[in-house]
């Protein structure tokens, strides 16, 4: 068993589907504070990673080993300022070496130790792909620079075509900042995560970094301006999206938008209640997903 030693499951692929089947992994104990009414969501595999930088918890992330990228990112939202930082990107030394030290650190320059490429993505994964590294967690929705730079770190990264990361996602990541700075009313909790291909794994080129299908968002308000505009009556206290990151997926989940610019055709996201996304992830998952604590709705 590893030394932070707890039983939850690791995801294998089978005849098409999902199964969920026992492994040694970690947990959320250290950064519960990132999650509403301390609740991580319920029904998704993989290694729980507390994400510290400087010394300071900043957000949580749901890893998975055999992908080589995360399920989620979970993390507070507050209003941004500043620039965006630069793209200083990290690794987990937890996932790499036992009794490592708690914080995420830099690349050190030229080829990185082979314990972390056993264990992690790396920079050399996404040089010369035709993926982007897109975040789960953005740094737009951070405030201080210690947050915004924290985001910076491949395991709060996925494979993301440019069309989406540039494009409907980025779109969809400045709406959720403008509608929770100017309506939230304490706290806002975001989880984002990705949604795998059904019936085939894609990878990046070198067959290490698993590529998603789709990608999710939803966020929890519990406390909100009553005052809400007539189109976001229905957006609180919480609210949910799908994007699509492969523009020849089938239109079942998000449809496309014939008339949008071709340029981004095809990568268009689907904004939706959290019981939709819900209902998406059981059928994709094949086991029943719970993002917030009764559905952002129980009491404080």
């Amino acid at each position: 068993m590893s030394r932070l030693g707890s039983v939850v499951v690791l995801v294998l692929v089978f005849a098409g589907g999902w199964c969920l089947c026992a492994a040694d992994v970690g947990d959320f104990t250290p950064c519960l504070q990132f999650f509403y009414r301390s609740w991580p969501p319920k029904g998704l595999p993989g290694t729980p990673i507390c994400q510290r930088y400087s010394n300071q918890y900043r957000f949580a992330t749901l890893y998975s080993r055999p992908r080589r990228s995360p399920w989620f990112s979970a993390y507070l939202y507050t209003t941004p300022e500043g620039k965006r930082p630069s793209a200083s990107w990290k690794f987990e030394p937890q996932l790499a070496y036992p009794g490592a030290d708690g914080n995420m650190i830099p690349f050190p320059p030229g080829p990185p130790d082979q314990n972390v490429v056993d264990s992690q993505a790396v920079e050399l994964d996404y040089i010369n792909s035709t993926y982007t590294r897109g975040h789960l967690n953005p740094s737009l929705h951070h405030q201080s620079h210690e947050d915004r730079s924290a985001t910076f770190t491949l395991t709060n990264v996925v494979p993301q075509k440019a069309g989406s990361n540039d494009g409907p996602w980025e779109a969809l990541e400045q709406t959720v900042n403008k509608t929770l700075a100017a309506y939230c009313v304490g706290e806002a909790y975001v989880v984002t995560g990705i949604i795998p291909y059904q019936s085939e794994e894609r990878w990046l080129k070198n067959h290490r970094v698993a590529v998603p299908e789709y990608i999710w968002s939803a966020y929890c308000c519990p406390h909100y301006n009553n005052s809400l505009p007539e189109e976001l009556k229905d957006a609180f206290p919480t609210y949910a999206a799908i994007g699509r990151n492969d523009c020849n997926s089938t239109e079942e989940i998000v449809p496309v938008d014939k008339a949008a610019k071709k340029k981004f055709r095809g990568y268009d996201v689907r904004r939706m209640p959290l019981e939709t996304l819900e209902m998406y992830l059981k059928d994709r998952f094949s086991t029943i997903i719970s993002v917030f604590y009764e559905r952002c709705s129980g009491s404080d």
